[in-house]
């Protein structure tokens, strides 16, 4: 049984195995890890990590993959399909206690962005994660201040996880060939937040308005939330570009408690 890829599932399956191996290595499963692969696909990778774990879940949206994943894998080890649109799924129903979740995958380019946001509403139930993606995101997850790939992205991921890009994975690595590099990166929850933030609501609003005008002054983009005196009581000149405000200054405008 052969499956065709399917383009509104943003489909683009692995198949070069050095890069299967790398990624298992990158991983480092261990026999009891509690570990879930989203978008499990035709099972390349999913056929290399079951003999390494006691058993293993997996979160599938295409059901005519399903049947084939089984038999792919049904020899292999023990894997539990879960049926279901990632970005709805409940990841609280995986998690023991003794068992944090280690999440990996290949991620559709389309969906990659809101899934990671997905994840850290569960980021305290998280181990890890280990996603392939497009390049251009892994840049962007990893990116410091003054750089182009530097934004909202960056910022609210950062403030959340530490983020590790390991290595690039050309087109020819996938059926069919994306038009664009691929990257995996390790993403791992902080336990103590790099900078304490009073308000998450209010430190999302900032940084949202600052980039949503990332050409105009930090004064003008966010002139409905931070007053000049707000501004010069945290050190920050209101002439500056959001792209060259750390996260920690992030944190120290959205801690400033008067609001205009």
């Amino acid at each position: 049984m052969t499956h065709t890829p399917r383009k509104r599932f943003g489909q683009n399956f692995l198949h070069d195995q050095n890069v299967i191996a790398k990624i298992v290595s990158a991983i480092n499963p261990h026999q009891q890890d509690n570990l879930v692969e989203i978008g499990p696909g035709q099972g390349a990778l999913t056929c290399q990590l079951l003999p390494l774990l006691e058993q293993m879940h997996a979160v599938e949206l295409d059901r005519d993959l399903i049947p084939l994943l089984e038999r792919q894998c049904s020899a292999v080890g023990r894997l539990t399909i879960h049926s279901s649109d990632v970005l709805k799924f409940d990841f609280t129903t995986l998690f023991r206690p003794d068992r944090p979740l280690r999440v990996v995958g290949n991620l559709p380019y389309n969906i990659s962005t809101p899934l990671i946001f997905h994840l850290l509403e569960h980021q305290s139930l998280i181990q890890d994660m280990h996603f392939m993606l497009q390049k251009e995101v892994v840049d962007r997850l990893a990116a410091a201040p003054n750089s182009s790939a530097y934004g909202r992205l960056s910022i609210m991921v950062q403030r959340h996880c530490k983020i590790e890009p390991l290595f690039t994975v050309a087109p020819g690595a996938f059926t069919p060939p994306p038009k664009v590099n691929s990257a995996i990166v390790r993403i791992t929850p902080w336990d103590t937040p790099p900078t304490a933030i009073d308000d998450e609501q209010r430190f999302t609003q900032i940084v949202t308005a600052a980039f949503s005008q990332r050409r105009k002054t930090i004064r003008n983009s966010l002139k409905s939330w931070i007053s000049s005196a707000q501004f010069e009581a945290v050190g920050i000149d209101p002439k500056r570009r959001a792209e060259t405000l750390s996260l920690e200054e992030f944190a120290a405008l959205s801690n400033q408690t008067e609001v205009l």
